[in-house]
């Protein structure tokens, strides 16, 4: 797939609401980062392991006026559960659900959304992104979906991002910014000006090695400018909040220039591609979870957009 500062009590969080919290829901683990400030993390699991839809960082933040979703996961059944954690916390309307980029793990939660319904917010490229994802969600992903699964549940924005965006929570502004092709040709920062937060969705990766779907070259461009951000802390896609941004995108970085300068040297040399996988970058894998499920494909992608370089 391609693509593509203390908040007032009132807003910050309302009191839980009373009663028992369901078993499925009560495993639905929420962190607050500050005032207000909400992520679930996911759990460090290939695509294709159980309890694979649960494996993005996703969460919300709540203003005076009303709650903003950062990703929605990767199911109806964590949509769900992200929805019923910001219910059981502030009784504040939902007016914005923010996709980071396009895919799965990110996105399949949005119909869980959908009443009463807010606006679905996303990188101007996310539409046809989506068009193009549709119908390999639904092959490979219905089981993650309401049944039966159909097309109306994978969720197009509604406001598209073309460079930069403000949104107003009510008393707190959330800056969205658009970047050119990096981890896909979709993706979308947000930073909370109120807390100093940034989501990076997944132009951040945390100990799960980091998946090339757009451009290496692009992402590492897009690295050299997120380093240069001010900000409080950073949630990654994948992995631990990270109070340090710059010192958190360096082992990123350092895959990522180890993998494209393997790449163009295995190409100089005329090696094949079966070649490039066995030796780019091989360095690094201890220093990353899921090497084997990740870096094979990405060795395979790089190599076929830069033999034509």
């Amino acid at each position: 797939m391609r693509c593509g500062r203390a908040l007032l009590a009132i807003a910050a969080a309302a009191p839980l609401h009373a009663g028992a919290i369901p078993p499925a829901e009560a495993q639905f683990a929420l962190q607050q980062l500050a005032p207000g400030v909400f992520v679930h993390l996911g759990q460090q699991l290939a695509l294709d392991a159980p309890g694979h839809d649960d494996i993005a960082n996703i969460g919300f933040i709540v203003g005076q006026r009303c709650v903003a979703v950062i990703d929605s996961g990767g199911s109806m059944r964590i949509g769900r559960a992200l929805h019923a954690a910001i219910r059981r916390r502030t009784p504040v309307p939902i007016c914005y659900v923010i996709n980071t980029h396009v895919h799965v793990d990110h996105v399949l939660g949005n119909a869980a959304f959908l009443q009463p319904r807010p606006k679905f917010v996303g990188h101007a490229a996310l539409p046809a992104a989506l068009a193009r994802s549709r119908e390999f969600f639904l092959q490979h992903y219905a089981d993650d979906l309401d049944q039966p699964p159909g097309a109306a549940q994978i969720i197009a924005p509604d406001i598209t991002v073309g460079e930069r965006l403000e949104l107003d929570l009510g008393g707190r502004r959330l800056r969205l910014q658009a970047w050119p092709t990096a981890h896909t040709d979709c993706d979308l920062t947000v930073f909370d000006d109120r807390s100093g937060s940034l989501w990076t969705g997944d132009l951040l990766f945390r100990d799960r090695l980091p998946a090339v779907d757009g451009s290496v070259g692009g992402w590492l461009g897009v690295i050299d400018q997120l380093a240069g951000l001010h900000v409080a802390r950073a949630i990654p896609g994948h992995g631990p909040v990270a109070a340090d941004l710059a010192a958190a995108l360096q082992p990123q970085r350092r895959y990522l220039r180890a993998l494209l300068d393997g790449v163009r040297g295995e190409l100089a040399r005329g090696e094949s591609m079966q070649h490039a996988i066995a030796h780019v970058a091989i360095s690094e894998m201890p220093n990353w979870l899921l090497w084997d499920d990740t870096h094979a494909r990405n060795v395979t992608r790089v190599y076929q957009q830069l033999e034509w370089e």
